[in-house]
Order: structure tokens, then sequence, then C-alpha cells
């Protein structure tokens, strides 16, 4: 079973990428784009990724200025790509 310790870091490497990508998770629940049982499996889905230290560089690098892709390692790449606004909506 995973510490809650281990599950906040990882919500907070999901909310940062999603940050970094230009992409609100709060918006996307409140527009019900997400719920919350997706974020949820977002942040699981981000437990069992083997790369941590190599995204919370990447995230150290990009979070200020953004980035239009994730890494190619993110497991959650697709779907927070998938989320980002479009030049219409930004």
């Amino acid at each position: 079973m995973l510490g809650l310790s281990r599950l906040e870091k990882h919500a907070e490497l999901v909310e940062r990428m999603a940050e970094t990508l230009g992409v609100d998770l709060t918006e996307e629940q409140m527009t019900a784009r997400m719920t919350p049982e997706d974020l949820h499996e977002t942040v699981l889905r981000c437990t069992t990724c083997l790369e941590e230290g190599a995204c919370q560089q990447f995230l150290t690098l990009n979070h200020d200025r953004g980035a239009d892709t994730a890494p190619g390692f993110c497991r959650n790449k697709a779907l927070l790509e998938a989320m980002r606004p479009t030049d219409s909506e930004a």
C-alpha cells in the first residue's frame, strides 16, 4: 500500500507537470472534463514512474517558463497534453 506522503509527493508532481503544460486541473474538474476519480488515477499512474528524479529536473527547468510537451517518460503525457488549452481557449 502506498503511503500518504508518497501519494502527496506524486500529487504535487502531477499538479506541477499540469501547470508546466498550461493545464489547470482545478478548472478541468470544475468543468467536469476530469472527475476526482480521473485525478486519483492520474496520481496513481505517476507513482508507477521510474523517472522521478528526471521528472523533478524537468519541472525545475521548465515550470516557470512552461513547456509544450511533457517528457517522453511521463506516464500521464498523453492525458495532460490532450488537456492543454487550444489557442482559442488561452
